[in-house]
This record gives C-alpha cells, sequence and structure tokens, in this order.
C-alpha cells in the first residue's frame, strides 16, 4: 500500500506519478496526509520528478501551519494509491498495450512484398502520426494575498511592483482589494505558473523583496489548471 519507500527513485517515481493530475495527496487542500507523506522525504526531490517536486515546494511553503491543516494524519502506507505498483504498472501496461497491438492482424502464412509494403507503410504513418503529439505541459493557477504594513500603504504601488516581476512560466491574471480589518486591505491576486518553471518559493521570495511595501504572502488557493 502507499508509496513505499520515499527516500529511494522507486518511492519518488510511485509519487511523482500519482501528483501528475493531482494537487494534494487527498482532496482540494492541503492535509495531515500531505503532512505525513512530506515528512517522509528526506529533502527536495530531483527536477526529474517535476510533480512531487512541484507538490513539495508548495507543501513547504505551509510547514510553520502544519498542526493547523484539517485532517486526520495515517500511516504512510495508506496514503496515496492502494498499491506501489499500480502508477508504474498501468504506465508500462499502456505502454507495452500500445507498442505491441496488432494493427493489422497476423498471418502464419509468407507475407508477399506488396503486403510487406503496405505494413510498412502503415508502421510509418502510424509513428509520425504518435510523434506529432504535443506533449503537455503542467500548469497551475494560484491566487496569493499579498499584505501590507498598515492602512497607509499605497496599494496601487503594492500591486505595480507585484506584476512587475517577469519570468518565463509566469502570467498575472486579475486583481482585488480585500478589507482584512482596522482600514487595512491586502492584494489578492491570481496567477498561472508552469509547475516545471515557477515555484510558490519564488513568487514569495520576488513580491517581499519589495520590503518597504509588503509584510507577507500567503496562498489563499492553489488548483492545476
Amino acid at each position: 500500500m502507499g508509496f513505499g519507500n520515499l527516500k529511494t527513485d522507486a518511492g519518488l517515481t510511485a509519487l511523482n506519478n500519482y501528483l501528475a493530475d493531482k494537487s494534494y495527496i487527498e482532496g482540494y487542500v492541503p492535509s495531515q496526509v500531505d503532512v505525513v507523506v512530506f515528512a517522509a522525504i528526506s529533502a527536495a526531490p530531483a527536477s526529474k520528478f517535476c510533480h512531487a517536486l512541484r507538490w513539495y515546494n508548495h507543501m513547504k511553503s505551509y510547514q510553520c501551519k502544519f498542526a493547523s491543516l484539517p485532517g486526520v494524519k495515517k500511516a504512510l502506507e495508506q496514503c496515496g494509491p492502494s498499491a506501489v505498483t499500480n502508477g508504474t504498472a498501468a504506465a508500462e501496461s499502456d505502454e507495452d498495450s500500445d507498442d505491441d497491438v496488432d494493427l493489422f492482424g497476423s498471418d502464419e502464412e509468407e507475407e508477399s512484398e506488396a503486403d510487406k509494403k503496405i505494413r510498412e507503410d502503415r508502421l510509418a504513418a502510424y509513428a509520425a502520426k504518435k510523434s506529432k503529439k504535443p506533449a503537455l505541459i503542467a500548469k497551475s493557477n494560484i491566487i496569493l494575498d499579498v499584505k501590507p504594513w498598515g492602512d497607509d500603504t499605497d496599494m496601487a504601488a503594492v500591486e505595480k511592483c507585484v506584476r512587475d516581476i517577469e519570468a518565463d512560466g509566469l502570467l498575472w491574471g486579475a486583481s482585488k482589494l480585500v478589507a482584512i480589518g482596522y482600514g487595512i486591505k491586502k492584494l489578492q491576486i491570481s496567477c498561472v505558473v508552469e509547475d516545471d518553471k515557477i515555484s510558490t518559493d519564488f513568487l514569495d521570495e520576488e513580491i517581499t523583496k519589495n520590503e518597504d511595501l509588503v509584510q507577507s504572502v500567503d496562498i489563499a488557493a492553489f488548483n492545476k489548471v
């Protein structure tokens, strides 16, 4: 059950495959189950485990809030897929079935030269069609809460300093000011990022560089696109 030993490539591969279409281990918000899996990893996964690395960096931004996350902790082997091999076996099975599919039937009789030519042409066309399939780019939609120091902070300047942050794989979206009390408003701004290129740590570090305007940055929402 679970992912196995997350300090090995096999365990990280299982975790990476599992997170390919998920933001969290269970549900749509970070929970105690994520905390259990995070604690089982000794360090940030290598870049080849792109989905696991994206999840790890995201959970790292919650590290100081782990105790307040919802849910109940489980044993590590009860977290994630029903069996470690499911994701890998399914992928291998899909590849095997794709590679082994008999597109043209089989015949024990020797093929004629014309039949061989037709078969080779069809195989070449099939291979060309497969090679043209575009690679999927994993993206996430993130909503950030950017908090100022006080009610006298110029929020237009705060938004400008945020939108001035430019990077490959980062696209800023809509924003609004939300009252948080005592006349203070926070900037809530959305962005779409390419998971392999932009992390939540990067966004936090770049925004809080403007220390005269920005007190802190929190993640209000994180969803895969």
